[in-house]
């Protein structure tokens, strides 16, 4: 029974009215080191009847000079999409120009969705920007650089304090696990169908600082999902009255997408890029 299948390809070849998203990250030379973010968006678009339009944009472009050609290439492509995503990654190039995309994201309302490292930086830009913590960075870039420099780096992104921070192997925190939605009004709640909690899958090694929390949340940047303990910070959002879609993940929602059942948070980026209504 090709039912479904044939369903499927009548989408992809219909005449949908285009969005068009900017992927910003630092492996755009490699295109299949994103294979389950694409994805993820494709699966998106076909269930809200739009066709994709996904552009790659190199994160290390944003850092440089702002008359070189490479920033004004990524800055007029940032400008231009619909909405922004900014994947997960390791180490530090490219990192500051993914807080860049994100400030621009956060200043100008263009609906974005932070996966994992995404959703660090999206941390690390507000306690930057509104809070006027300079120094915010993730203990995977310090490196301590902060003794050489003479001045205290401000953590908001620390290691997990259970895992090795000598052996990489095997040392990830893996697999599906619970999150907890802490207001069922939340976007978070309405795009997983007003749920209490959510089963996503992990990988990862760092995690947002929790003594920070409450302060964040007092400015604005309300981290709806957490872990059975509330000492893990799975989701986070701008409330809407703020932002249309600021929305960022610790799990990787898409490694759970499919053809016909669209990852809740990649469906809503799609939403909201293409002015359509959110749950």
């Amino acid at each position: 029974d090709l039912t479904e299948f044939n369903h499927y390809a009548t989408q992809l070849d219909s005449n949908f009215p285009q969005v068009k998203i900017a992927l910003i990250g630092k492996y755009t030379h490699l295109k299949d080191s994103y294979i389950s973010v694409c994805k993820a968006l494709l699966h998106a678009s076909m269930d809200a009847n739009r066709l994709l339009k996904l552009v790659f944009v190199e994160s290390t472009h944003l850092e440089e000079h702002e008359d070189s050609e490479n920033y004004k290439n990524a800055m007029k492509q940032l400008v231009e999409a619909d909405g922004i995503l900014i994947p997960g990654g390791f180490g530090d190039r490219g990192v500051e120009g993914k807080i860049k995309a994100l400030n621009y994201c956060r200043v100008n309302g263009k609906p974005v969705l932070g996966v994992c490292l995404g959703m660090q930086l999206m941390v690390a830009e507000f306690a930057r920007s509104v809070l006027k913590w300079e120094n915010a960075t993730s203990e995977e870039f310090d490196n301590n650089k902060s003794e050489v420099e003479g001045q205290k780096k401000c953590h908001v992104v620390i290691y997990m304090p259970e895992i090795s921070r000598s052996h990489l192997g095997g040392t990830m925190r893996l697999g599906s696990r619970p999150t907890f939605v802490k207001n069922r009004n939340s976007l978070a709640s309405r795009l997983y169908g007003k749920v209490s909690v959510i089963n996503e899958r992990h990988r990862h090694r760092y995690e947002v600082n929790p003594k920070f929390v409450k302060t964040i949340e007092e400015a604005g940047l309300y981290f709806v999902g957490q872990d059975e303990t509330g000492q893990r910070m799975e989701i986070l959002e701008l409330d809407s009255s703020q932002h249309r879609f600021y929305f960022g993940t610790q799990f990787h929602p898409e490694f759970k997408s499919r053809p016909g059942k669209p990852s809740p948070p990649f469906l809503g980026l799609i939403l909201a890029a293409s002015k359509l209504a959110l749950p």
